[in-house]
């Protein structure tokens, strides 16, 4: 199947946030898109909002006929979270339609275009959202697929069809399931690559290989740009460029903060741009940066292009993104799941706010992660004074015998640390001496962010 041939896409599980700049991405071709997923959002109520129609019940009947009647004009995208089990999953694979995972339809997608791929167990949202910023504010001709929603477009779903130039696509290469090997980078970027997702990988080894054959993708003539840190466990080849905060190829430099911007120069063997500023807090933010730097200069761009691109910057959603930045009070919910990406922004609000208590609240997320990471989650939690533990959030997983959060709960070195349900949360703010507050996880926690910041500012 061609992608000029599809007239016609139904997503099953368009509520996620890949799935979802799939869904725009086809809407923005002109092609008529419908969906369903088992819990309205608001970012499913975006996707209707846009012309989409979603439905929340597994049920065939549901499905608008022109999708049955679409025949090989027609194409199903179906995440890999979804259960074996589901009714109309089942119910499609019987028709004359084509059926394929998301990471299949991006793999067609990246055939199409210049593709810059950008994958990592973290890093990957926020690298693949500045490199487009750029891209886009220098006025360059960039479609972008992210997995998070851009502060500065509130979409995850990026176009700009006027720019000059070669279109460049920036697509967030996504390891889990191994779907990152589905896609044709010209140009492959690697963040990070820590454990994670071992209930797919099942050992670090795996995650290794895989990661390896990423590169490989990008082919003899393609670029690869890795994190200084991974010289070690990516293979040497052509073409190959590493950067870092203080070592690489290219790197920063003098990384200060002034007023709550973080300040820092960057210099590889060829160009040096002093005194960038970059809104989003954190040293890992600063990280991302310089990787998006380099592409971007290697895409074309100047000097003072990306120096006044990076200071119009805002961000991605849930990606330590302030809720309430006072005097008095700091709030910042980050997506942090993993037990690196947790030290990262505790590490970063403590280098922030050195002086002021800092309390953590964190949902875990899956079953079989809390289980290998119990405790590395423990010992990266113990960076604040204050702990608010939840109960795991399941996703797309059943319940593991004797795995809980009482595992985490074991591990965490502060004294100042409670476990309790989501419900509770509000509740136990009363009790609390709040400062610097941070939410942290991939599940529902993200539900809490407004009531907590009505509470706080009531």
């Amino acid at each position: 199947m061609k992608i000029e041939n599809i007239h016609i896409v139904y997503f099953i599980g368009i509520g996620g946030i890949g799935m979802s700049a799939l869904a725009r991405w086809f809407k923005n071709l002109g092609v008529k898109v419908h969906g369903y997923d088992r819990t309205r959002t608001a970012l499913t109520d975006q996707l209707a909002g846009e012309g989409i129609e979603i439905h929340f019940t597994d049920d065939t009947a549901l499905i608008p006929g022109e999708v049955i009647a679409a025949g090989q004009t027609g194409c199903v995208v179906y995440t890999p979270a979804i259960p074996d089990n589901h009714s109309e999953f089942n119910y499609l694979k019987s028709l004359d339609i084509t059926v394929l995972k998301r990471s299949e339809v991006l793999g067609m997608i990246s055939e199409t275009a210049f593709t810059v791929a950008v994958a990592g167990t973290h890093g990957k949202t926020t690298t693949s959202a500045i490199i487009t910023h750029l891209l886009k504010h220098a006025h360059r001709k960039v479609t972008a697929l992210l997995g998070g929603i851009s502060t500065n477009y509130e979409s995850n779903f990026i176009t700009n069809e006027l720019g000059t130039g070669e279109l460049i696509l920036v697509l967030e290469a996504d390891e889990f399931d191994r779907s990152f090997l589905r896609l044709h980078p010209d140009y492959a970027v690697v963040t990070s690559m820590d454990a994670d997702h071992l209930d797919v990988y099942g050992n670090s080894r795996n995650v290794e290989i895989s990661f390896n054959e990423f590169v490989d993708k990008a082919g003899p003539d393609g670029r690869v740009l890795i994190n200084d840190n991974l010289t070690d466990r990516i293979a040497r080849r052509e073409n190959l460029y590493t950067y870092g905060l203080a070592d690489g190829g290219c790197h920063a430099e003098n990384i200060r903060i002034e007023k709550g911007i973080f300040m820092f120069d960057y210099v590889d063997m060829e160009i040096s741009i002093r005194d960038i500023q970059l809104h989003q807090p954190g040293f890992h933010n600063v990280e991302n940066a310089v990787a998006a730097i380099k592409v971007c200069l290697d895409s074309g761009l100047k000097g003072d292009e990306i120096k006044q691109g990076l200071a119009t910057y805002k961000g991605v959603k849930r990606r330590f993104e302030f809720v309430i930045n006072t005097s008095k009070l700091v709030y910042v919910d980050d997506y942090a799941h993993h037990p690196v990406e947790i030290e990262a922004c505790l590490g970063s609000l403590r280098a922030l706010y050195p002086s002021k208590r800092l309390t953590a609240i964190f949902q875990p997320h899956l079953y079989s992660r809390t289980r290998d990471f119990a405790a590395g989650f423990g010992s990266s939690l113990s960076v604040a004074d204050e702990i608010l533990l939840l109960d795991i959030y399941p996703a797309r997983e059943e319940p593991i015998p004797g795995v809980t959060s009482e595992l985490i709960f074991e591990h965490i070195e502060s004294d100042n640390k409670r476990l309790l349900s989501r419900e509770k949360v509000l509740p136990a703010l009363d009790r609390e001496k709040l400062e610097v507050l941070a939410t942290l996880g991939a599940g529902d926690i993200d539900q809490l962010v407004e009531p907590i910041k009505q509470k706080l500012t009531a």
